[in-house]
């Protein structure tokens, strides 16, 4: 148990090490990859970003959806990608060759749809070699380049207000 105190600080330090070097690099580039990382916990639904992402034009190959489990015994009903707290070792090392290729893929966007302030989804979007993240309100706001603030059952005034920030930044 004290373990893993310590190892949640070591990963929150590493976090900030990472945020407090962090610099965002806006380019005018048009959308054509996106990352979406959820907590199963908050919303599961992983066909509503496929059925928003084909909406807006982009298809299934562009598109990855990871989602965090904190109880693995929802492990099973699952076919998507997850990851779990055992994916995570000490300073930011990442034990899952799944995760670790999702983290090193430079999407355009990377979208992180939770709210609930969880230490290895947050350590997921700071390492993320994403070139524009998008996030909730209520989290660390050094963690994204745009935040819309919505609650996270309000899935249809998200995909409005991303579309609109996307447009109005000339990404789509």
């Amino acid at each position: 148990m004290i373990l893993k105190v310590f190892k949640e600080k070591s990963n929150q330090k590493f976090i900030n090490s990472l945020l407090s070097a962090r610099r965002a690099a806006f380019s005018n580039s048009k959308v054509q990859t996106i990352g979406v990382l959820l907590n199963i916990e908050e919303y599961d639904d992983f066909e509503s970003f496929r059925v928003y992402f084909k909406s807006l034009g982009l298809v299934s190959p562009k598109c990855k959806v990871v989602a965090f489990i904190d109880d693995e015994k929802k492990i099973s009903n699952l076919w998507d990608t997850y990851f779990i707290s055992k994916n995570f070792g000490w300073k930011g090392k990442i034990l899952s060759v799944d995760l670790q290729s999702f983290i090193n893929y430079e999407f355009d966007v990377l979208i992180s749809y939770y709210k609930k302030d969880q230490l290895e989804t947050n350590l997921i979007t700071a390492m993320s070699k994403a070139k524009f993240k998008v996030g909730l309100s209520g989290l660390d706001e050094r963690l994204y380049d745009l935040i819309i603030d919505v609650p996270i059952n309000n899935f249809k005034t998200f995909k409005f207000e991303l579309k609109k920030y996307l447009t109005v930044l000339r990404k789509l």
